[in-house]
């Protein structure tokens, strides 16, 4: 039961910092609409979602990937019929393809060819946060 814990806690913290970054570099990217191509400012907002991406949230998801790998397989064979389960991984896969997304768009903001709006980038800053919203309340609530 202690390794289980341990797992938990650490699926949980992983998870806060992926969600961390996912929620601060959308809106990285609405600033970085604002600032011209090749200035100063600009510059600067690629090396922030750079070491963002890289330094934060990418060990951030593959760690909540690997804990979260953890419990699974301490709930055993069982977890498989747990319908929550399903639906929850299901909204991981859809946290991780945001997740591509985003560094889709970083690579394009650092090769000065961004064609998304500000708008855009407000828009996609609240899908995480849905996501979120709903993988917490099925890891918690577990309804079905």
């Amino acid at each position: 039961m202690d390794g289980y814990l341990w797992a938990r806690a650490l699926h949980v913290i992983s998870f806060i910092a992926w969600m961390a970054g996912l929620l601060y570099l959308p809106r990285l990217y609405v600033y970085h609409c604002k600032q011209a191509i090749g200035s100063d400012a600009s510059e600067t907002f690629k090396v922030m979602e750079r070491r963002l991406l890289r330094a934060i949230m990418n060990p951030a998801m593959i760690a909540t990937f690997l804990f979260g790998g953890i419990l699974i397989w301490h709930l055993g064979s069982d977890a498989w019929s747990m319908g929550w389960l399903h639906a929850k991984l299901a909204l991981v896969v859809a946290l991780a393809a945001m997740h591509g997304y985003m560094a889709k768009w970083r690579k394009d903001f650092a090769a000065d060819r961004n064609t998304h709006s500000e708008t855009f980038y407000r828009v996609m800053n609240e899908v995480p946060t849905v996501l979120m919203i709903a993988i917490v309340i099925l890891a918690v609530l577990k309804p079905f």
